[in-house]
């Protein structure tokens, strides 16, 4: 069961649905206090969730978020066929990961990490 959810700034919520779509994230809920107010979105892949923020206030551009995945290769594959472009490609760390690492449309940082566990 996951216990923290990220939350990440977006700035184009059109934009941005479409980046997390291309990488296999499922919208499973949209809320909007009103009709041109901004969108807050909750998205899940393989089991894990976040939160896309349009709200100014809900936090900055510029996050970070860590995904502990099964096949990080088998991710990367996926992720490039889907067109998205991968910023480090999986590498062998020194602390017995494989990891790689995507910039979302809004310079969010998101590393998918195999763990040997």
């Amino acid at each position: 069961m996951q216990t923290v959810i990220p939350q990440l700034r977006m700035t184009d919520a059109d934009r941005s649905l479409a980046f997390y779509a291309a990488l296999g994230f499922a919208v499973d809920r949209e809320h909007r206090f009103d009709s041109g107010m901004p969108l807050f979105a909750q998205l899940t892949r393989d089991g894990q969730t976040l939160f896309l923020t349009a709200h100014a206030g809900g936090c900055a551009v510029g996050g970070a978020v860590y995904f502990k995945v099964v096949d990080v290769d088998a991710c990367a594959r996926a992720f490039a066929a889907a067109g998205v472009p991968i910023m480090q490609a999986p590498w062998n760390t020194d602390w017995g990961t494989r990891e790689m690492v995507l910039i979302d449309p809004d310079h969010n940082r998101l590393r998918f990490a195999q763990h040997a566990d």
